[in-house]
């Protein structure tokens, strides 16, 4: 029997590529619902594309109630605010806009919900373990506006948890996702002329092929066990060896440095980056994957290396031996 699955924020970078992945299996029968419209050209075929904006209450209901999926995928989400973004439309849409999906849940019956949250919703903090693990608590942090939310929405999905048991979760906490064509925060670090990392930090990063994001998303659609799984290849890197496999010199500043520059440059507009993204390259949380490979059943195919080497690759770079 073919399972009906929607899929929001499916026009986005990650959703397109699930939707392409669902429908290749010809498995379920896939409802692709994004805020834009997906043009014509751009459609799978088989799949039924609806536009909706996750903030919507009424919309959202309306279209569960026509799709009645069994499963959905909550990918809707502000990964990269553009120009005009403000704190509190991206609350609206992260925080707001998730209750709003799991409200339409509810109405619809639906059984499973696939949530991709982020390993920032533990936290950029000093006291964080080398080795993070998904009983770690979420403590996003106030200051850091992506990361506070994915707290928020985490919290919610925990109320949700004990309020309605039937609704099956699955939450996935994804590391730095990676591919041929990632254009992100992270991204923009690796293409200036020189990379900047705090003195006394390894700043280490942990990577996530995008294939291997949809590989554990499409098997938490079609049974994989409900739970909160960090997702992450295997292994971490550090500021320098990025820097190293770049070809690209490291500049190490003082924290406190850093912080009185951003904070000055940040409001005129010459930096995306401001005070708080000082923590976000001091303490990032390095995610270990050992119980998506236990308990979900899911191994990433590409390690941290391996899918920054195929990212450099993508983008012209030589890959050293």
């Amino acid at each position: 029997m073919t399972a009906a699955v929607l899929v929001t924020g499916a026009g986005g970078y990650l959703g397109t590529q699930l939707i392409a992945g669902l429908a290749t299996g010809a498995k379920e029968s896939v409802t692709a619902l994004d805020v834009r419209e997906v043009p014509p050209g751009s459609r799978r075929p088989g799949v039924d594309y609806r536009t909706a904006d996750v903030r919507d209450a009424e919309g959202l209901q309306r279209i569960f109630l026509e799709a009645r999926p069994e499963v959905v995928v909550h990918l809707a989400s502000i990964v990269t605010p553009g120009k005009d973004s403000n704190r509190q439309f991206e609350y609206d849409v992260d925080v707001g806009g998730t209750a709003k999906v799991l409200e339409a849940c509810q109405v619809a019956g639906v059984r499973r919900i696939v949530v991709t949250s982020s390993g920032a919703a533990y936290g950029y903090y000093a006291d964080n373990p080398a080795w993070i693990t998904e009983d770690q608590p979420v403590r996003g942090n106030e200051a850091f506006a992506y990361a506070c939310h994915k707290r928020l929405v985490e919290e919610l999905l925990s109320a949700w948890r004990r309020k309605f048991p039937e609704l099956e979760q699955v939450v996935f906490r994804v590391g730095t996702i990676l591919g041929e064509t990632v254009r992100n925060q992270i991204t923009d670090l690796f293409e200036k002329p020189r990379l900047i990392a705090i003195r006394g930090s390894d700043s280490p990063f942990v990577f996530v092929w995008d294939q291997d994001v949809v590989g554990a998303i499409v098997r938490a659609v079609r049974g994989g066990p409900a739970g909160i799984y960090n997702v992450a290849g295997d292994g971490a890197m550090t500021i320098h060896e990025i820097g190293a496999r770049l070809g690209k010199p490291v500049v190490a500043i003082p924290a406190w440095l850093l912080q009185a520059v951003l904070a000055i440059l940040h409001p005129l507009g010459l930096t995306q980056y401001g005070p708080a993204q000082v923590d976000f390259l001091r303490y990032r949380p390095v995610l270990d994957n050992g119980r998506l490979k236990r308990d979900f059943g899911y191994v990433p195919r590409l390690s941290s290396t391996q899918v920054f080497d195929l990212y450099l690759r993508s983008h012209g770079h030589r890959v050293p031996a």
